[in-house]
Order: C-alpha cells, then structure tokens, then sequence
C-alpha cells in the first residue's frame, strides 16, 4: 500500500559521466519503494543505446530505474529520446541526424510528469553543463522544470573541484540545491574520508548519504546509506506540502 502524502520530485545530475547517477537514482527509488511510497524515475536523453535483432533502441540506464521503481512507465515516458552514440548528446543526436531541443525534451518529460507518485526522479545526461545543441545545455532542460536538483558526486581525484563549480552554476541558474551524494566508485580511494569531509564542509547544501562502494551490485542492500531530500523535514511538515 502506498503512503500518502506529498508529491516530491528532483532532477538528478552529476558532477561528470560516469559519476553513478543511475546507481544512486536506483537507490532513491529503492528506498521510497521500501517505505510504501509510489515512485518513478524519467530518463529523458539516453546516449549509448544497445540496439536488440529488430533495430529497437534499448536504455540500460532506464532500465534499471524502472526496476527499482514501484510504478512502470511505458517506454515512451521513461526513456523518450534513445541514441546509439555513446558521447555528449548532441554529438550522439547528429549522428543519426537529429538535433535535440531543451523545449521538446522538456515537453517529453512533462508527459511522463503527469503519472501520479510521491516520489519522482528525472536523471539528467552527463553533468550539469553538457551540451543537448550548439546552443542549449541539459541544465536548460533542468531550468526549464524548476525542480529542485539533486548533485552525484562520484568520489574521485578532481572530484572536489568539480563538485564546488557544479554546485555553484546549479544554484547560480536560480535552482534550489536539494542536496548531494558522495558515491564511493572505488573500495579504495586516496583521502576518501577527507575529501568527504571537505564536501561537507564546502557545500551548503545537505549531504544524503554517503554510498558505499557496491562490488556485489547489491543495491537494495545500500537503502540505509541514503535520504531523499523530504526525509530531512519532520513528517509533520511533509503532510502540510
């Protein structure tokens, strides 16, 4: 049974690819199905497609959202736009000789926002400033939607700088910083803990979880590791939304 309550959705980026944006975003959706809520997530661009006998694109990042989520979209709501290419979206869309536009890919998502959950993730392509043309960025799209965003920071070296100037452009293209993600991508990192607490310290927004590296790939394992930004206010409030 779900639980009542209000609707709360993110947009999930990261501070590079390859950062664990899907991993993360599983989770999420992993934990709120483990407490009753509804949930989805929306993979709107997905570059790097694997292509089945018949000439179907197929999304492994959307994919493992929809496992984890407790509603099923179809697949024309949670992975509208599929391309071959594994690049920058705009390199991936002119080789099949399309061009994305921030307005459309938004008019994509808003489709898939009208299916009815308390918990909704859109997982954005790249960072934050990758490119969907010559002109417009994914974090258009984000700007677009005024959802509050949530940062994945892949544990890293750079990854402290990285992680600052995304927060800062975030917040400096008017966008709420929900909150972010330290994932751990490897068992053993130099100054794991102390680029951690670096981020912390830096970073004004609250930190999520620290998730521990997943050599096993047991995801649901991990649901304590990690909070959605609704879980930081009293229940009390989270009624009154």
């Amino acid at each position: 049974m779900s639980t009542a309550t209000a609707r709360h959705a993110y947009f999930v980026t990261g501070t590079d690819t390859d950062v664990g944006k899907t991993f993360v975003s599983s989770l999420l959706l992993a934990r709120a199905s483990s407490q009753g809520y509804d949930c989805f997530a929306i993979k709107p661009i997905s570059a790097g497609c694997s292509t089945d006998a018949s000439g179907n694109l197929h999304s492994d990042d959307a994919q493992c959202l929809q496992q984890y989520a407790s509603i099923k979209l179809v697949e024309e709501l949670l992975a509208p736009i599929k391309l071959p290419a594994a690049t920058s979206p705009h390199i991936a869309a002119a080789q099949v000789g399309e061009r994305l536009q921030a307005g459309r890919v938004v008019g994509h998502i808003r489709a898939g926002l009208s299916t009815r959950a308390s918990r909704i993730l859109v997982e954005g392509a790249g960072g934050w400033r990758v490119p969907i043309n010559m002109q417009e960025y994914i974090s258009d799209v984000a700007k677009q939607l005024r959802l509050p965003v949530i940062l994945v920071v892949g544990i890293r070296l750079g990854c402290l700088n990285h992680a600052l100037m995304t927060a800062e452009l975030i917040m400096r293209d008017g966008l709420p910083l929900a909150g972010w993600v330290a994932n751990c991508l490897h068992a053993e990192e130099p100054f794991m803990a102390e680029q951690i607490e670096t981020l912390q310290k830096k970073l004004s927004a609250p930190c999520l979880g620290v998730v521990p590296y997943a050599a096993n790939g047991q995801l649901t394992a991990l649901i304590d590791s990690i909070r959605w930004p609704s879980e930081l206010v009293s229940p009390l409030a989270d009624d009154k939304n």
